[in-house]
C-alpha cells in the first residue's frame, strides 16, 4: 500500500516508498505514478501482531453500521479495495494519494495520508478513518479517537495481508460477501501464474529500487512474492527487508540473469558506467514492467503477476492471457 513521504511533496509519487521510506530528496527509478502505499524509514514500525478481528494497530475492527455511515479512506490500497468491494458511495474523504480507480477523484481530497491533518478530515464528519498502518500514524489514529472517530489502521506488506485487509474492509463496511467475491478472484489469477509458470527455468533477477543508497527488493516486500509466482528467483530473498540496502558490487557478485526496472531507467543503467560492472546491465537484460499495477499491493496484485510472469517468460504469453 504505497504513499510518498511528506519529504517528497514535490516529487512526483514513486514507486514503493513504503520500502524506501525517508530518505530524503535522493533520486529514485524513476518509476513515479505508481501508487505508494506508505512511508517509514528503514526502522521496523512498532505495529502489533495483529489477532483476528483487530486491526494493524491492534484495535478492534469496528463492525457497528453506525461507523461505516461516513469513511475517509487515507489509505491507497484500501481506498481501491473499497470501490472493488462495493462500499464507495460510503466515502466522504480520501488522501491526495488515494487517486485508483479514477472515480476516487470524485471524492473530496482531505490532504495527506501520512500525519493527516486532523482538522481537514474532521471537516468532512467522518464516522471512520481507514489509515495506513505505519508508526507514523499512531498519533493520528488517537486524535481520531479522541474526537469520537473509529480507526481502521491496515498494511500490506505481504499477499496474505492483502486478503485480510479485504476481510476487513468488508466487515467494517457490511459487504463481507463482496469482499470474499474479490479476494478469491485475486488469488485465482495468482494461483493460475503460479501454476502456468512452476515449470519454467526460473530467471535470477534484482530488483531496484532506489538509487542512492541503491535498494532492491528483499524477502519482506510483496513483490518477492510476485516474483516466485512469475516464474523467477530474487537474488535477494534472503535478505528479511522489503528493500534492503546493498551496493552496487554485491548485485554484480550476484550475476543477476535480468534487472527489473521502468522502460526509462533500463535506458538510463545501460549507459552507466558503475551498474555496467553487473554482466546483465552491460547485455541489457532487463525486464520492463509497469510500475502502475505493480507498485500497488492491492486488487490488481493479479494483474501485476500476470505482466511480470509474461516479461520473464515470453514463451508462456498465450498462456497468460
Amino acid at each position: 500500500m504505497l504513499f510518498p513521504h511528506p519529504r517528497w511533496l514535490h516529487r512526483s509519487w514513486c514507486l514503493l516508498l513504503p520500502l524506501v521510506g525517508s530518505l530524503g530528496c535522493t533520486r529514485a527509478d524513476t518509476e513515479s505514478n505508481a501508487v505508494a502505499q506508505t512511508a517509514s524509514p528503514l526502522v521496523a514500525d512498532s505495529i502489533a501482531t495483529a489477532a483476528p478481528g483487530t486491526d494493524d494497530f491492534g484495535a478492534p475492527v469496528p463492525t457497528d453500521a453506525q461507523f461505516a455511515a461516513r469513511v475517509v479512506s487515507l489509505n491507497p490500497a484500501a481506498t481501491e479495495v473499497i470501490f472493488a468491494i462495493g462500499a464507495d458511495s460510503l466515502l466522504v474523504g480520501r488522501s491526495r494519494w488515494d487517486t485508483f480507480p479514477n472515480e476516487a477523484l470524485r471524492v473530496a481530497d482531505v490532504g495527506d495520508g501520512i500525519r493527516p491533518n486532523i482538522e481537514a478530515v474532521l471537516a468532512v464528519r467522518p464516522t471512520l478513518v481507514v489509515l495506513y498502518a505505519t508508526a507514523e500514524n499512531r498519533n493520528a489514529a488517537a486524535a481520531f479517537e479522541r474526537a469520537g472517530v473509529r480507526t481502521l489502521a491496515l498494511r500490506v506488506d505481504h499477499i496474505a495481508q492483502f486478503h485480510r485487509m479485504v476481510a476487513q474492509l468488508g466487515r467494517a463496511l457490511g459487504a463481507e460477501a463482496r469482499a470474499r467475491i474479490v479476494s478469491d478472484s485475486v488469488q485465482q489469477t495468482l494461483d493460475r501464474v503460479s501454476a502456468v509458470t512452476r515449470n519454467a527455468i526460473r530467471k535470477r533477477v534484482v530488483w531496484p529500487v532506489w538509487e542512492s543508497p541503491v535498494m532492491v527488493i528483499g524477502r519482506g516486500s510483496y513483490l518477492d512474492e510476485l516474483i516466485t509466482i512469475a516464474g523467477g528467483n530474487n537474488a535477494f530473498h534472503d535478505l528479511d527487508a522489503p528493500s534492503p540496502s546493498v551496493s552496487i558490487e554485491e548485485i554484480a557478485k550476484r550475476n543477476p540473469d535480468v534487472v527489473i526496472t521502468s522502460a526509462p531507467r533500463a535506458a538510463e543503467l545501460a549507459v552507466n558506467a558503475q551498474w555496467r560492472v553487473i554482466p546483465a546491465v552491460r547485455a541489457k537484460q532487463f525486464v520492463v514492467h509497469d510500475p502502475t499495477v505493480t507498485g500497488r499491493p492491492s486488487v490488481v496484485l493479479g494483474m501485476g503477476a500476470v505482466q511480470l510472469a509474461r516479461a520473464l517468460h515470453p514463451e508462456l504469453a498465450d498462456q497468460l492471457r
